[in-house]
């Protein structure tokens, strides 16, 4: 059986080491700590938690004040609703002053499933990288979540880490050093690049699996830093293997694709495809079955692989 393992747990758990170490971590919460995992945090240090009730505009505003006043702020909520209710603030108080605010949010993406379409975040992305000086950062597991908190924290400036709601399977192991703006390499191959991030990099390696079975060698990368991009990673795949397929839980516009995309046609044009929610809104259903219903499949990424090879050939 696949282990799989809770990026919010992480993250909470991640938060109370940090509280630890520094007595200049805050966390700040919108009434959902226990579902994005901030309670573990909360019930260390009840003096450094704060419950700005369901008002996200307000706590962004709380967060850009207690970061100029040196602290180094946490604020968590659902994808949906920061930065989607509070965009005004994070534009305003966070990113025109880059101030060191680390927002983090959970249930991105349309897995969040029976909640419905109301909360599916697809569009966070796209808006959180329109907003310049911005790091932006989508684990794929709870190793290199816990990695990127603390990468957060001890890196001066405004973060958005991206988790998802349910469990993953686990991508790396205990050996695994995350770098802020670095790809990572997970399969080697000629005839393509997956390059994908979140919650769709474990699909990507099975779709790479079961191509290789079919003598179809591909590269997958993983590109958890969305901004800075790995420019460098995406031009070598486009160098190696002269097609790449983008994998990403979120609209085809704006997020991973868009960026790689740029980038491609910039410094070294190729055949690319890109596996998202092709501009429209999901319905509520089960996690899984939403992701096979609107092509974030293995599946899905294997039929990409394979029309790239196809137009890369004619």
């Amino acid at each position: 059986m696949v282990q799989t393992t809770s990026l919010r747990e992480s993250y909470g758990h991640t938060l109370v080491e940090l509280g630890q170490e520094n007595s200049d971590i805050v966390v700040l919460e919108a009434d959902l700590c226990w579902s994005t995992m901030t309670h573990f945090f909360r019930n260390q240090f009840p003096e450094r938690f704060f419950d700005c009730g369901i008002a996200e505009q307000n706590m962004v505003s709380i967060a850009a004040g207690l970061a100029a006043s040196g602290k180094i702020p946490f604020a968590s909520t659902f994808a949906v609703f920061i930065p989607g209710r509070c965009f005004d603030q994070v534009r305003m108080s966070v990113a025109q002053p880059r101030l060191n605010v680390k927002l983090v949010a959970t249930h991105g993406g349309i897995s969040v499933g029976e909640d419905g379409i109301s909360h599916h975040a697809i569009e966070d992305l796209a808006l959180i990288n329109s907003l310049p000086g911005f790091n932006v950062i989508v684990p794929a597991d709870a190793i290199e979540t816990a990695q990127a908190v603390k990468t957060a924290a001890s890196t001066y400036g405004p973060f958005y880490i991206r988790l998802c709601r349910p469990n993953l399977p686990l991508v790396y192991d205990e050996n695994y050093k995350f770098e802020l703006g670095k790809a990572t390499t997970l399969r080697q191959g000629k005839k393509a690049t997956i390059i994908a991030i979140g919650s769709m990099v474990s699909p990507a390696l099975d779709a790479a699996d079961k191509l290789r079975q079919q003598d179809i060698d591909c590269c997958v990368l993983s590109m958890p830093t969305l901004k800075p991009i790995d420019k460098t990673a995406i031009i070598n795949a486009a160098n190696n293997t002269g097609a790449i397929v983008t994998v990403e839980e979120h609209l085809e516009h704006g997020g991973l694709g868009s960026s790689v995309a740029q980038v491609v046609v910039k410094q070294h044009p190729v055949p690319m495809e890109f596996v998202a929610l092709k501009d429209t809104y999901a319905e509520s259903g089960k996690g899984a079955e939403l992701l096979e219903k609107y092509g974030l499949s293995s599946t899905a990424i294997e039929q990409a692989v394979k029309s790239i090879i196809k137009r890369k050939q004619e």
